[in-house]
């Protein structure tokens, strides 16, 4: 599969996804608060595949669930996070996200399938329903279209009759993706989709996640593997103690020039098929956060601007981010 080609940066499209400044606090026992997710800002298109990534911890799911009005109660919520007729996924009531939302305009493949999934009914059941109840088909086909969606998602035929509690966390994940595919919601969340597969159904489940995206669909994969993006991502977003740090075309980022900001440079090089080195140090706890550039502990860069907070400019959040190449903007 080959991703599209897109100025750096910049979403193609008219956005089915707009995230405007997203912030997400948790209040804590004692009055303390967790800044979990601070000011983030993208646009997804129809047709278009946004990874973002970065170290386990640093906000990337907080920031799916909130899109999703998964978030506990002490959470506390900032900024708008629009679909294309306009609704803000952050205002929107339970009723209305239950109902018109979840599963027929935002499918989501969960990061914990196995706590996803009905535990008292088999995986066959699980998707017949999704079937009958997100699509147009007559009940009488009902059974062939429920076989159709667990091949999409390369879940075994034989299969079908087990309960969650009786699959690996491979054939979990697999059970999960099935479920999110079935509706053809036109904007899909996929919250670490390859999590427990070996690199054989990595490459298939990505795959067809393109397919999708290559359908008009678009796309929000939140991962930590770096090779399943570059296999599929249009543009690559990096998130580093909560905020976007970097933003850029995936063509780039995993090629030439690479990436702009260190974090996201160490991030590659840290990988075994390139430089083995892994970042120094560790991620700061987000309730605990440094003054300034977070990154600046463990950045080589790091000098005393760095005690001030970079702005985000749309492509990087770094005072030392290499200037732009104008033959390559």
């Amino acid at each position: 599969m080959t991703a599209r080609a897109i100025p750096d940066g910049a979403a193609p499209e008219a956005p089915a996804l707009s995230v405007r400044n997203l912030s997400v606090r948790f209040r804590m026992r004692g009055g303390a608060h967790v800044a979990a997710v601070t000011d983030a800002t993208f646009d997804l298109a129809a047709g278009e595949c946004l990874a973002l990534v970065g170290e386990s911890g640093c906000g990337k799911s907080v920031l799916a669930s909130a899109l999703l009005g998964l978030l506990p109660a002490n959470a506390g919520l900032d900024g708008a996070a629009l679909l294309d007729d306009g609704t803000d996924l952050l205002t929107a009531g339970e009723r209305s996200l239950a109902r018109t939302i979840r599963g027929r305009r935002i499918g989501l493949v969960p990061q914990s399938p196995a706590a996803h999934l009905t535990p008292v009914r088999t995986v066959h059941s699980q998707l017949a329903e999704t079937v009958r109840e997100l699509t147009p088909v007559p009940r009488k086909r009902t059974g062939l279209a429920t076989r159709a969606a667990a091949e999409r998602a390369a879940f075994p035929a034989d299969h079908l009759d087990r309960y969650p509690h009786e699959l690996s966390g491979g054939l979990a994940q697999r059970a999960a993706t099935a479920l999110a595919l079935v509706g053809d919601a036109p904007l899909l969340l996929a919250d670490e989709p390859t999590t427990g597969l070996d690199r054989a159904l990595v490459e298939r489940t990505a795959d067809e996640l393109r397919r999708t995206v290559d359908g008009g669909r678009a796309l929000l994969m939140i991962t930590h593997d770096l090779a399943a993006a570059a296999r599929i991502a249009d543009r690559v977003a990096v998130m580093y103690a909560g905020r976007i740090v970097e933003l850029a075309d995936a063509t780039r980022f995993f090629g030439e020039p690479g990436p702009r900001h260190p974090y996201a440079r160490g991030l590659l090089d840290a990988l075994p098929e390139r430089s083995f080195r892994p970042i120094p140090g560790m991620p700061p706890e987000l309730g605990d956060l440094p003054a300034g550039c977070a990154f600046a502990p463990r950045c080589e860069r790091a000098d005393a601007l760095c005690g001030t907070q970079p702005r985000f400019d749309g492509r990087t959040a770094c005072h030392h981010a290499p200037a732009e190449d104008p033959s390559r903007a």
